[in-house]
């Protein structure tokens, strides 16, 4: 210990100021000043005064501090791994600073060790732990301490072929936490101590930015509650899972899992139990699936799993052995988990789109809840158990469509039309099912327009009748006004939902569902040639300045006529986004002061004396 302390105190008497001489050309004021504040400001340990002398040896001539900051600042920018990076800056010191080697040294407090990888003059690697229990190693003194030491020789490291050469232990600090320490072998070192601390200085914030990355990477990819991969990974994996399904055309089946109740349990036993129980839902699903297999967190209460190989028959299966596992999971206070819905989709029997797969796999859930319990558990749904038009289906079809519309733009309602233009219509009532079908799905695509199609139907009838016009008319009327805003299906959402007033561009765009409706649901089909003058002209006015074709007077026909006012009206007492629904009074009185201007007069005088009627079904 003696012969240690006195070659410390040798190897400091040769960094002394008097063995210094002054032919530095760069004063306090300038580059150095600087580099010095910089580091500093990064590191506020003890310093011997050696290292913050600016004057330099004869030798130290052969170091350009330009090149050497420039070469440091494109390490950072070209940072593209801590690893590449710390090999850069080998790299800079051994070529620029004559260093023996390198190291840092990266403090995990988890484990209570210093992870040290080091780099010699010729490469070599060497990686070890420190612990920071061993408060004789001189990295975990210099950390402690706070304090940059200088040693005579690196014995401490326990290399043979480097325990002669002297040593620097910088600790490196970033927002007033160390957070790594960087080491180096130089024997000018108290001429080159600023560059040392420029440096460190970037490799701290490169250390803290790669730690940041990893903690980003991790969160992206786990769920923080269930420890499942997070619904941003699912998708990720499951578009992985597709390629290669189809590369060794394999199937892949998506299971949905939905906690029914747990609104219920939020409610009664508040939100830690609803945790409790999608932690438990989750762990019994991830501990009984086979290891090639994959489960996430879907999102809310729902837990998903990506079944490798496996067709819809045997993706139920599976579904039964997990729903009844979950049956025999008992949670304090709330019993067995028994109440959980669940749906199925397979690829690529169902669809070879990953979104499309998804969306029949949430639809299967819905009508999984729709469908009750069997022998106590949610019946399992696939979704080639059901009927798409089916009024679950639908309905259930339509939820989707507008939670996901946003994400999958118009394509997936080109599939809808895609269904409803190959349905073998047999009979007048089948055609009136699908069609109602049809417009619920699409007032879906707004929360505050749902059974608007309907309700327009409904009082088209009302008023058609009211004036004693032919039965098979009034049938007319009735698909028509169920059909009135179909084109909307092509409308942006973004302009269809917008809460604030239309821009002239965006109203242009709205006045184009009429058209749309014609052009993509109603000639392509021979059975709703009929309907083609309601849905084309239903926002026609009186005065002739509706839409599209500026039509006046009764040269706009009278079922288009009939429709307008129904739409008109209870688009007036629904809520919106911006404004409450009106009154039966307000909106009676709006229609009658566009009477004659934007509507049919006699048209509004017969609607508004059957509009108290209107309050219950006809």
């Amino acid at each position: 210990m003696q012969k240690e302390h006195k070659n410390k105190e040798l190897y400091k008497e040769n960094l002394s100021p008097q063995k210094q001489i002054t032919t530095n050309p760069i004063d306090k004021s300038g580059l150095v000043a600087k580099i010095n504040i910089l580091g500093s400001g990064m590191n506020s340990g003890k310093i011997p005064h050696a290292v913050f002398s600016h004057h330099v040896e004869k030798s130290y001539g052969a170091v350009d501090y330009s090149s050497f900051i420039k070469e440091t600042n494109e390490i950072v920018r070209n940072h593209t791994s801590l690893r590449r990076s710390l090999t850069a800056f080998h790299n800079l010191f051994t070529s620029r600073l004559n260093c023996n080697y390198t190291a840092l040294g990266i403090i995990n407090e988890q484990s209570g060790t210093i992870d040290v990888k080091l780099l010699d003059k010729a490469s070599n690697v060497f990686s070890y732990k420190v612990f920071m229990s061993d408060k004789n190693n001189e990295i975990v003194k210099a950390i402690e301490n706070d304090e940059v030491m200088t040693l005579s020789n690196s014995e401490f490291l326990k290399i043979p072929s480097l325990a002669s050469v002297p040593s620097l232990i910088l600790p490196i600090k970033v927002q007033g936490r160390t957070i790594c320490v960087a080491l180096a072998s130089d024997y000018n070192v108290h001429n080159h101590i600023s560059l040392y601390q420029l440096t460190a200085t970037s490799m701290g914030l490169l250390v803290q930015n790669s730690d940041l990355y990893k903690q980003v990477a991790q969160s992206s990819y786990l769920d923080s509650l269930t420890n499942l991969n997070s619904h941003r990974r699912f998708h990720e994996l499951l578009s992985q899972e597709l390629i290669e399904a189809e590369a060794n055309n394999s199937k892949v089946s998506v299971l949905i899992f939905d906690i029914n109740n747990m609104g219920q349990i939020n409610r009664d036993y508040g939100h830690s139990k609803g945790d409790e129980v999608i932690k438990v839902v989750a762990n019994k699903i991830n501990e009984n699936i086979k290891k090639q297999d994959i489960a996430a967190r879907y999102g809310g209460d729902k837990i998903s799993v990506i079944l490798k190989n496996m067709n819809a028959d045997e993706a139920k299966y599976m579904a039964e052995y997990l729903s009844y596992t979950l049956s025999c999971c008992l949670v304090d206070d709330i019993g067995p988990v028994n109440n959980v819905a669940v749906g199925i989709a397979t690829y690529p029997d169902d669809s070879k789109d990953k979104e499309k797969l998804l969306i029949l796999a949430e639809q299967a859930v819905l009508v999984s809840k729709t469908k009750g319990y069997k022998n106590g558990r949610s019946t399992i749904v696939s979704t080639q158990d059901y009927d798409f038009w089916d009024d679950s289906a639908l309905n259930s079809f339509a939820i989707v469509m507008a939670k996901r519309h946003s994400q999958l733009g118009i394509n997936f309602e080109e599939a809808l039309l895609d269904k409803f233009q190959n349905e073998n219509i047999v009979s007048q009532n089948h055609l009136i099912e699908v069609v109602t079908s049809l417009a619920t799905a699409i007032d879906a695509k707004d929360e505050y327009t749902k059974d608007h199609s309907s309700s327009v139907s409904r009082y088209s009838v009302a008023l058609a009748r009211a004036i004693n016009m032919p039965e098979n008319e009034v049938e007319r009327i009735k698909l028509g006004a169920l059909l009135h805003d179909i084109g909307k299906i092509g409308i942006p959402e973004n302009v269809l939902t917008k809460p604030d007033r239309l821009t002239d561009e965006e109203f242009k765009i709205i006045q184009q569902h009429p058209s749309i409706g014609v052009e993509k649901i109603l000639e392509p089909n021979p059975l709703l040639h009929d309907l083609i003058p309601i849905v084309k002209y239903h926002h026609e006015q009186w005065n002739g300045k509706g839409y599209p074709c500026q039509l006046k007077g009764e040269e706009i026909p009278l079922a288009a006529r009939i429709v307008a006012i129904a739409d008109t009206y209870h688009a007036l007492i629904s809520d919106r986004p911006y404004r409450k629904g009106m009154s039966f009074e307000k909106a009676c009185a709006i229609l009658e002061e566009g009477a004659g201007i934007q509507w049919d007069k006699e048209l509004v005088r017969q609607f508004i004396a059957i509009a108290p009627s209107l309050a219950t079904k006809i």
